[in-house]
């Protein structure tokens, strides 16, 4: 398959969009956005850009889940409802629901692992941007005390000052391909500030959940869908996106 020239020098000049209409289930969906990494590192899929709402869930890092207190943390997440899994990309536990949008960027490249840093800075603007086109006061930089912390966090300020962090982001590089995932939480960020409390102690890891919250906490009436439409809405300002149909029919 032929690559596609880059726009900005990051993302490929044209965009295959599939929005995922519902969860296949919290660990297949975790499972397909790597099914799809492999399909691009085969020559067998071009850019794509995959959204849904995912089922309630803490995606544990690598690290995480070598630590003694990870299986009462696990079982901490299933006790509030939330699937504990461990993700391939990068990270520390990080936890979504329905009130989220979960955006797995996947493109073939071959030298993809140079160009690794400079995408998380990428995307970090990208989120930035279309968080603005909602009225969200956001910004880019690592919150003190925030969970799965990342020089690239991108985060909200509310009127008082507070900073919430609002999109978390992972990425995997393999030869041939890359895979950027974002998290976006818009609404109903009680439940995650909760499951996140009892997992990070039994982790034993400090955070502070005053940094944990939606968009919605900050623009009232917000949804996912308005974020989903402001997001697609900033890809089109720097790309030309396709509809694209179901790719999960061919991800096996």
């Amino acid at each position: 398959m032929t690559q596609q020239p880059r726009a900005e020098g990051m993302i490929a000049s044209s965009l295959a969009v599939f929005r995922q209409q519902q969860s296949a289930g919290a660990d297949e969906d975790l499972g397909n956005g790597i099914a799809l990494l492999t399909r691009a590192r085969q020559g067998l899929l071009g850019p794509t850009l995959r959204l849904y709402r995912p089922e309630p869930t803490v995606a544990f890092g690598q690290r995480d889940a070598r630590l003694s207190g990870y299986p009462e943390a696990a079982l901490a997440a299933s006790a509030a409802g939330f699937a504990p899994l461990v993700r391939k990309a990068g990270g520390r536990a990080a936890a979504y629901h329905q009130g989220c949008l979960v955006v797995d960027h996947i493109e073939p490249q071959q030298d993809a692992m140079i160009t690794a840093k400079g995408r998380f800075r990428y995307f970090g603007d990208l989120f930035e941007s279309a968080l603005a086109r909602v009225g969200v006061r956001a910004g880019v930089g690592e919150i003190p005390g925030e969970y799965c912390p990342g020089e690239f966090t991108v985060h909200g300020t509310a009127d008082d000052g507070t900073r919430l962090k609002l999109v978390g982001t992972a990425q995997r590089v393999v030869a041939g391909a890359w895979l950027f995932s974002s998290v976006v939480v818009v609404e109903n960020s009680a439940p995650l500030r909760d499951v996140l409390t009892a997992c990070y102690a039994a982790l034993e890891m400090p955070w502070d959940p005053r940094t944990a919250g939606g968009a919605a906490d900050l623009v009232l009436g917000l949804d996912v869908a308005d974020v989903e439409v402001a997001l697609l809405a900033e890809y089109a300002s720097r790309t030309r996106l396709v509809e694209a149909g179901d790719l999960l029919a061919t991800t096996a």
